[in-house]
């Protein structure tokens, strides 16, 4: 069971999985690395389990990382303490508070952005994950909130429907004209490019298996990157679905075309740990404005 005591030694662990290194978290701290080291192996001792895998960067084990966010979630309810009693801590970096997220790479290039911003007291942590797996970084206790496409509350946590993020299939001229010259048919689609963000990515899939009724095997390109799906379109890649906000102006310019007029809407929530949740309310005030204006809502 954890005490008071554990602070210094919480306060450790938690620099080092922040910033990768024990020399980094010693400097934050304006201690040795020698006593970080001592605090944290303390710390492993008492509970019977190592907290840091030693590396570049360092990296929490599955009960340091949950621990690292207790330490986080501590320092959040000592600032809501604080404002509640009237007291200013400051809006430094160095008296910030880090909080950790998890959302999809489109959400962040889409809409998110500017439900973090004038949040002052507060250093966001991303995670970027397929918005089908964003919601397992919260129930592994490494984030605080995330952004998902889960429509129930993952345990312990509570859940808001923020609306949908509509996606249309496109490709450029050339490229349809090569590939689908009869049409876009499960034939034409089993052997013309397609773009996946990664290994978790079925949105392409999915949408073909609704389109034909057919599973088929996709021949693809893995590109990371919302921006870099949006640029092989318009370079003649591939095909993809592409969120429609960043497509908007390649559609009216002619330099992209939709294999089919149908968007495809992606409903998306906010889950938010209940113990972080009176803390981290302001940013869930902030995440549903910006949804609700700029997500499609039912």
């Amino acid at each position: 069971m954890l005490n008071s005591n554990d602070y210094p030694a919480l306060a450790a662990l938690a620099a080092v999985l922040q910033t990768g290194s024990f020399d980094a978290a010693a400097h934050r701290l304006a201690v040795t690395p020698s006593a970080v080291s001592q605090r944290i192996k303390a710390l492993e001792e008492r509970m019977g389990t190592p907290l840091v895998l030693r590396g570049t960067p360092c990296r929490g084990t599955e009960t340091g990382t949950r621990l690292a966010r207790h330490m986080q979630e501590i320092g959040l309810l000592e600032r809501q303490l604080a404002k509640d009693l009237g007291q200013d801590l400051g809006d430094e970096v160095g008296e910030a508070v880090p909080v950790p997220l998890a959302v999809n790479a489109d959400t962040l290039a889409t809409w998110f952005t500017p439900a973090m911003a004038d949040l002052p007291g507060l250093l966001f942590q991303l995670q970027i994950d397929d918005q089908d797996h964003s919601a397992d970084w919260l129930k592994r206790g490494e984030v605080m909130a995330a952004v998902s496409a889960r429509d129930t509350a993952v345990p312990g946590c509570d859940i808001h429907p923020l609306g949908a993020l509509r996606y249309l299939p496109v490709a450029s001229p050339g490229f349809l004209a090569r590939h689908f010259p009869e049409g876009v048919t499960a034939e034409t689609l089993s052997r013309a490019p397609s773009l996946v963000y990664d290994e978790k990515d079925r949105l392409q899939d999915n949408w073909v298996r609704q389109l034909t009724g057919q599973r088929i095997a996709l021949p693809s390109h893995r590109i990371p990157s919302t921006q870099g799906f949006v640029d092989a379109a318009l370079s003649g890649l591939g095909w993809g679905l592409n969120p429609l906000s960043l497509l908007a102006p390649h559609l009216a310019a002619g330099r992209l075309v939709a294999l089919a007029e149908a968007p495809v809407d992606i409903a998306l929530y906010w889950h938010v740990s209940r113990l972080s949740a009176p803390m981290l309310a302001p940013l869930t005030e902030a995440v549903r404005r910006v949804a609700k204006a700029q997500l499609v809502q039912g």
